[in-house]
């Protein structure tokens, strides 16, 4: 079993990289840096200029903005300064009505909202949100991760409050494949049962998803008659239409909440729900289920040690691998299975890049799920790809190594390109 210190630390992780959110994290990480802002200003702001980085306005240019109907960073900038609560962290936006709505698209169209590409070096994750009034001003900034708030350089006393007493070890906690399996199979049940909350709330979001019409309907498509006469009426289909239901409504802006997984509501998604329908409908038993929702979303959370918050690399290949442990598991399979799971994982899907979170998502999480599974399947025939093959090495921690340097340094100029393909349409 884990060590006792090193379980708590893991365990502050989880909770520090694990929490719920309304809505894409990008605007909504943006809503609660000008939320902070206005705060600070103490009144309405008559001006808001926002300085983001390239990957916030990739992120944040084509997703739905929940309750609204309507689509990307200004209202998401107008609902933060009107209605956002900084204390609400992600979930920022909650106390949004109609009245509130119709203020912000007022708003917006007395033209008060600047947006900026940041200039110069900063964080791939970089918020600053400047508010005025009068010949007063006041700014906000958010770096390195979605509710981090700095002060030149610094976390802010506000920040700090905001964490848990535990993440400055957590944040010491270097995990490898190995002592993420041991935790996730030994720790006591007792301390892993919240991750529970996971599966009650994106499984919720699958269900919520059904009573409208968002995105491209790629769930509610999967379950309709022609596509069961394609993918029948089975385990895969049931996993890939829960999965992909919960992104369109989280995409398509509406308002239901989800357990976000570094950052992302689509990776909280991607590694839940896909392990989720498994379990229910291979009657694994509960205590399976809780670890192996454990280990799929602290191997994703493992790989964005390294590859970071942000990246060019779309964030379904680090969650979907996440998930096939986590399938690989349920489906009875040891340490050395759950190692080729996820080097089948890395011969598969990696390069697939992210151009920015929009309803198309559900798309590409749905290939990242088709694969964990295809992946699980594999290892569990005892068939690996093998280190003559590509980026993949004997060593799995190598092999994560391999795909995350791929995507947080060799895929640098795509993302420069798609950035710029998307700001030239």
């Amino acid at each position: 079993m884990t060590d006792k210190n090193v379980r708590e630390r893991i365990i502050a992780l989880i909770h520090e990289e694990v929490v719920p959110a309304i809505g894409c994290t990008e605007p909504m990480c943006v809503a609660l840096c000008t939320a902070k802002a206005t705060e600070k200003l103490g009144c309405r702001p008559e001006k808001i200029q926002a300085l983001l980085s390239a990957n916030i306005l990739k992120n944040a240019m084509g997703v739905g903005i929940p309750g609204t109907g309507m689509v990307g960073l200004p209202i998401a900038i107008a609902l933060g300064a009107l209605i956002g609560k900084s204390e609400y962290k992600l979930e920022v936006l909650r106390d949004l009505t109609p009245e509130a709505l119709e203020d912000g698209k007022q708003y917006l169209a007395e033209k008060r909202i600047d947006i900026c590409l940041k200039q110069g070096d900063c964080d791939k994750l970089y918020v600053e949100i400047i508010c005025s009034a009068g010949n007063r001003s006041e700014k906000a900034v958010i770096a390195g991760s979605h509710t981090n708030f700095i002060d030149n350089g610094e976390s802010t006393p506000d920040a700090a409050a905001m964490q848990d007493a535990n993440d400055a070890e957590s944040q010491e906690v270097k995990l490898n494949l190995r002592m993420v399996y041991d935790f996730a199979t030994t720790a006591p049940l007792e301390e892993i049962r919240f991750i529970d909350e996971a599966r009650r709330m994106n499984m919720n979001a699958a269900q919520e998803a059904l009573k409208g019409n968002y995105g491209h309907n790629l769930g509610k498509t999967i379950d309709r008659p022609l596509s069961k006469g394609i993918f029948g009426n089975s385990i895969y289909s049931h996993i890939i239409a829960r999965t992909a239901s919960a992104c369109d409504a989280r995409m398509g802006g509406a308002m239901i909440p989800v357990m976000s997984n570094s950052g992302s509501g689509n990776q909280g998604i991607c590694a839940t729900n896909p392990v989720c329908v498994y379990a229910m409908e291979n009657e694994n038993t509960d205590e399976e289920l809780i670890r192996a929702l454990t280990l799929s979303h602290l191997t994703a959370i493992y790989i964005k040690q390294s590859l970071g918050t942000l990246s060019a690399l779309c964030g379904c290949v680090v969650a979907s691998i996440g998930s096939s442990c986590g399938i690989t598991y349920l489906m009875g399979g040891d340490y050395q299975r759950i190692c080729y799971s996820v080097k089948n994982m890395i011969a598969n899907l990696t390069g697939m890049i992210c151009d920015g979170a929009k309803p198309s998502c559900s798309l590409k999480i749905t290939s990242g799920v088709s694969t964990a599974l295809l992946s699980s399947l594999l290892a569990m025939e005892g068939k690996c790809v093998s280190s003559e093959e590509g980026i993949v090495d004997d060593n799995v921690d190598r092999s994560i190594q391999n795909l995350t340097s791929i995507g947080a340094d060799a895929m640098c100029k795509t993302d420069e390109m798609v950035l710029n393909i998307m700001t030239s349409k």
